[in-house]
């Protein structure tokens, strides 16, 4: 068996494998640190992955082949195709999966291209036919022997599975070389063995085969040779007979009679070899036979497999092949093919069918039909190198000729000329193809059009310079040099001015490329210079014009063509014309005089005009400083009067004003160009017109309401849109706004809004370059984007009028369904307190909504937003407040003042006195999270005050139109200091800290608090935890010395709960400097003593903070009605 595919050896792939180690482990280390590989860990890691991955990739189809195997297997067994797994029976693999390991085999025997080294043949028939010729085969499913393989592909008439034929499919490009059907039915004789003659084929078992065999084809998508292996029933056992091939090979397009003749030509032949045979020996009788056969009843073998020949549906039969039944082939080793002679005459026959039985693909061949228009695209090709390589050719020769002639200075100056102006058509032709593309028949890859045109330039420099810029540069300068010449006070009159700017102008464009401009230049040269001096008149009006035109389009990329000038004569040329046409004017007189003229035509705009038929005075007022916007400051002003006026303006001043006249006067060019002129002008009008605008809208004030009834009406007339004084002034501003907007501005608009609709995913979250489409966009913008709802979006409502108008006509059906209820100060009460506890309303929402809408103007706008959107709102809430306020001031004096002072008043520390105030009680007042006063504030006025941290804070956007009582402010705010402090845990607990210091004569110190004492001796001071108040039935404080005077005496003894506070109110209380817990206390005795400690807390000043309450007063009123605030 051939190993041609393991040439290597074992030696051989371990170094292969070696090296490819290596060349992995070079390639990461030269490669790796550029992706991010740097460690050696790394390394290791990806070097791992990397032959892990080469290792599936190489054996992908063995672990591919398993997988399957495992599958199919399974799913037979689901389709009871198989039995369950016993230990007994031996599983046979499918067909697919006997391919793969063929593929598998037959890659190990003859490398990796072994399709092309082995012939595929197919054998068809019943099994114990194909037995009796390859033994083995139809359980093997396929034997390989000298570079053939037999595969076993069952009866013809029986179709096999799909995935064998996919299988079979996927094996090589062309699946098979040939099919071989093994019959044994092709015989006659008057017996078999078992004594029953034989019976001929009929005639519908051969349509079936027939039939079998067209669906192979089909399936298999190819038209492969049939071969006819026919096994005769002739006792011919000797096994040492020399075996040889017998066979009829057919030409294409056979049919039965030819069938017939060609089988019939066997019979001498095998009656030659058939004697030789019986010669050497009388049992070899098979040749005899089979001639015998042929010659006598060939019919018996042509009628049957005219079936496979006919012209309804013929099959490629390539010929028949006789021997008798093999006998002692069967080899030991499997899936081994030991071939014979009998195989010769079928194998070598492959290799040189006729093309009408050769392997042929069914249906259109893609392959056959790519050479044909391969070969076709060739030949074009080689057609069209021809065609260009001449037009090219010719291309070349004739510029050259016309290059050489313009440049030649012996010819005339007209016959340069006409060669120059040939040269510049060939280099037009070849500008415009290097643009626009060659033409088909000059390309096929051997185009010389760029070339060419490369090589030209210099050429057209050297010939074309001197005959056309240095002559138009030698005539304007004897043009303008005649000015040049003036002296400083003279006047040029016998020469135009217009006519010496020009000429100016063009000797300029010849020095500055960048100025070109070719259509005015070569127009103006001609009048300028109507004749040549050297040529005769009609000549030079004929041939100008293009060279003049070429040279000027082209000067701009080729800069070396500049014309060299002398900077001193120019600036003397341009200072003269410049003096001449006096260019100094007064800017300001020219806008100044131009809108005293506009003045004069239109009248000034009212408050009237702007909002037509509506009843504007209801609800607006303007500013008696200006009652109107001036007449000159309008759209029909601008469009009718203005913008004209400015163009004629910049148009009187003329062109001169350009680079024309002084490019080194950069500064006095660019504030007197006509073009910077006319854009001053513009931007100064329209910046007058936007102050005025402002100046008008920001001094309208709203039109205060007396009564309910009169800021519903107001809230009505706004909201209505047909009488509404707001929207027809929105629709007039509007309108006003886009004064000054071009056509192409908006047709830019309208690009840009279709952009944004095919790419809505790149747009921004906010344009900010969104409707910059005109001179008052910067002012009028906001307000123009908020008519045409592009303001913004809050939460998912947009900032727009309409909605404001639609919340607006929300808020007055509520309150007109309060003015109509039973009893509407009742139903507003309710209104206000529902905003008090925090619950929004449509009121607060639309309040708030135009808040927004005013914010979004922006700063310049603010009066304007404040009297259009927030002024309305607000005025309605104030009366709705008022009897609010007051019923909450009531419900608090009811509620909390009253029960205060009744259980509170004269009681220390809120006065002076032996009673004490109770402290569980005072803590159902002053808990933080529990007590009435903050349940008060939470539950009636959470949406207007609310805390933060410990102090209570007002909402500035819904305590709008209220005004708080200060007293009460601070009032809770120091109650809910001591909340934090003292009543943190529901019950009033103080802990804190002592330590006693030594002072002048005092041995000793004594303090008690709540049966807490702490004595000290001057010895070293240490720190005493109190607790306040103390557990015990004797509450009370008291502190005592011993001098070195005296004995025992007493500061104080203060019995009761509040006796500590009164002991502290009697202390001089320091604070430590720079320590917020810490405090020095100290006693002053009778007779001048001190009795010093330090206190040390743990929140706040801890039991200190309640001295806050000595001759405290809760105010009685939350809210200051009218303009006197509570202060009690």
């Amino acid at each position: 068996m051939s190993t041609s595919g393991n040439w290597l050896g074992s030696t051989g792939r371990l170094a292969l494998i070696l090296a490819g180690i290596a060349v992995i482990w070079a390639l990461i280390n030269h490669y790796g640190p550029s992706i991010g590989i740097t460690t050696a860990t790394e390394k290791i890691l990806t070097m791992t992955c990397a032959c892990l991955l080469l290792a599936i990739t190489r054996y992908f189809i063995s672990i591919s082949l398993n997988v399957k195997e495992i599958y199919y297997r399974r799913k037979a067994r689901q389709d009871h195709n198989l039995p369950q797994e016993e230990s007994r029976l031996a599983q046979t693999a499918q067909h697919h999966e006997t391919l793969t390991r063929l593929f598998l085999a037959q890659r190990d025997n003859y490398g990796r291209f072994w399709p092309r080294k082995v012939q595929i043949l197919l054998l068809t028939g019943s099994t114990a036919d194909v037995e009796l010729l390859v033994p083995g085969l139809t359980s093997q499913l396929w034997q390989e022997g000298n570079r053939t393989i037999l595969l076993w592909g069952g009866e013809p008439s029986t179709s096999l599975d799909s995935h064998w034929f996919n299988a079979l499919r996927a094996l090589r490009r062309r699946p098979l070389d040939g099919i071989v059907w093994v019959t044994s039915a092709l015989t006659h004789s008057a017996k078999t063995d078992g004594g029953e003659p034989y019976q001929p084929i009929l005639p519908d078992t051969m349509d079936a085969i027939a039939q079998g065999f067209s669906n192979l084809y089909q399936r298999l998508g190819w038209r492969l040779p049939l071969y006819v292996w026919s096994l005769q029933s002739i006792k011919d056992n000797d096994a040492d007979r020399v075996t040889q091939s017998v066979g009829c090979l057919l030409p294409a397009g056979c049919n039965p009679q030819e069938l017939g003749v060609r089988l019939a030509e066997l019979v001498p032949t095998l009656i030659e070899r058939g004697i030789q045979q019986v010669s050497d020996r009388t049992q070899h009788l098979f040749l005899l036979k089979l001639a015998d056969l042929l010659a006598h009843h060939s019919g018996f073998i042509a009628e049957p497999l005219s079936a496979l020949i006919n012209p309804y549906r013929p099959s490629p039969l390539a010929g028949v092949i006789f021997s008798p039944a093999s006998f002692n082939t069967k080899r030991s080793v499997k899936h081994h093919w030991q071939k014979d002679k009998r195989w010769d005459v079928l194998i070598d026959s492959l290799c040189s069918l006729p093309t009408g039985l050769a392997a042929k693909k069914r249906g259109f061949v893609w392959g056959k039909m790519l050479r044909i228009i391969i070969a076709a695209a060739m030949l074009l090709w080689a057609v069209g190198m021809v065609l260009s390589f001449t037009v090219n050719r010719h291309a070349v020769i004739n510029s050259s000729a016309q290059v050489k002639l313009a440049a030649n200075t012996i010819h005339s100056v007209s016959e340069r000329l006409h060669a120059q102006l040939d040269v510049q058509k060939i280099l037009d032709s070849l500008q415009y193809r290097q643009l626009k593309g060659s033409p088909w028949y000059s390309r096929f890859g051997l185009s010389q059009n760029d070339t060419l045109l490369t090589a030209l330039w210099p050429h057209y420099e050297a010939s074309g310079l001197p005959l056309i810029r240095d002559a138009v540069a030698l005539h304007l300068e004897e043009n303008l040099n005649f000015l040049a010449r003036l002296p400083v006070a003279a006047s040029p009159r016998d020469q135009p001015l217009q006519a010496a700017y020009q000429q100016l102008k063009l000797y300029l464009m010849l020095a500055q490329p960048e100025k070109m401009d070719a259509s005015w230049f070569a127009k103006t040269l001609l009048i300028n210079w109507p004749q040549r001096k050297d040529l005769t008149d009609g000549i030079w009006q004929d041939i100008a014009p293009p060279l003049l035109d070429f040279y000027a389009r082209n000067l701009p990329y080729h800069p070396q063509w500049r014309l060299a000038t002398d900077e001193e004569w120019v600036n003397q040329v341009q200072t003269l014309l410049v003096r001449q046409m006096g260019l100094l004017n007064s800017e300001n007189s020219l806008y100044q005089k131009m809108l005293a003229k506009v003045a004069q035509q239109y009248v000034d705009m009212s408050l009237a005009d702007m909002t037509g038929d509506t009843d504007a005075a209801r609800i607006f007022t303007t500013a008696s400083s200006m009652t109107a916007v001036p007449g000159e400051f309008t759209r029909k002003a601008w469009n009718e009067a203005v913008k004209p006026a400015i163009e004629k303006m910049s148009s009187e001043r003329r062109e001169e004003m350009d680079w024309v006249l002084g490019e080194n006067k950069n500064i006095f060019l660019e504030q007197d160009s006509p073009e910077a002129l006319q854009s001053r002008l513009r931007d100064r009008y329209f910046a007058d017109f936007s102050a005025s605008w402002l100046k008008f809208l920001n001094g309208l004030h709203w039109q205060q309401a007396k009564t309910f009834s009169d800021a519903i009406d107001q809230l009505t007339l706004i909201a209505d849109v047909r009488q509404s004084p707001l929207v027809a002034l929105m629709n007039t501003l509007r309108m006003q706004g886009k004064t000054g907007q071009s056509s192409a501005a908006i047709s830019d608009s309208l690009v840009k809004s279709a952009k944004n609709l095919l790419n809505r995913d790149e747009q921004p979250a906010i344009d900010q370059q969104s409707g910059e489409r005109g001179p008052l966009d910067a002012t009028f913008g906001p307000l123009i984007s908020l008519m045409d709802g592009k303001t913004g979006i809050q939460g998912n409502i947009p900032l727009n009028l309409q909605t404001f108008l639609t919340r607006v006509t929300q808020v007055r059906l509520k309150l007109q369904q309060v003015v109509n209820a039973a009893d509407p100060q009742a139903m507003t009460q309710t209104l206000a307190q529902t905003v008090f506890q925090g619950k929004a309303i449509d009121l607060t929402e639309t309040r708030d909504y135009g808040s927004l809408l005013a914010a979004s103007l922006g700063r310049e706008w603010n009066g304007f937003g404040q009297t259009m959107f927030v002024q309305p709102m607000e005025q309605a809430w104030q009366q709705v407040l008022t009897p609010a306020a007051e019923s909450l001031n009531a419900q608090w004096q009811a509620v909390i003042v009253d029960d205060w002072y009744s259980k509170f008043g004269g009681r220390y520390p809120f006065k002076n006195t032996a009673s004490e105030v109770s402290l569980p009680l005072l803590a159902r007042y002053l808990n933080g999270e529990s007590g009435r006063i903050t349940r008060f504030l939470q539950t009636r006025l959470n949406g207007v005050l609310h805390k933060e941290g410990s102090h209570w804070v007002q909402d500035r956007i819904n305590a709008q139109g209220l005004t708080f009582n200060l007293a009460f402010l601070k009032a809770i705010d120091t109650l809910s200091d001591l909340s934090e402090i003292v009543f943190i845990n529901g019950e009033a607990k103080i802990h804190f800290e002592l330590r006693p210091a030594t002072a002048k004569d005092i041995m000793q110190t004594d303090l008690i608090v709540d049966n807490q004492k702490l004595s000290y001796y001057n010895q070293l001071p240490n720190w005493k935890r109190f607790s306040w108040p103390g557990d015990t039935q004797a509450p009370g404080a008291s502190l005592s010395w011993i001098s070195t005077q005296a004995g025992t005496r007493q500061y104080a003894d203060l019995q009761g709960a509040w006796g500590l506070i009164r002991l502290l109110d009697k202390a001089e209380v320091t604070p430590y400097q720079g320590v917020n817990s810490s405090f020095h206390l100290r006693w002053k005795t009778h007779d001048g003593w001190p009795l010093n400690y330090t206190l040390r807390t743990e929140a706040g000043e801890g039991p200190l903070a309640l001295l806050q309450l000595r001759n405290f007063v809760l105010p009685s009123k939350i809210f200051s009605i009218g303009a006197t605030e509570e202060g009690s």
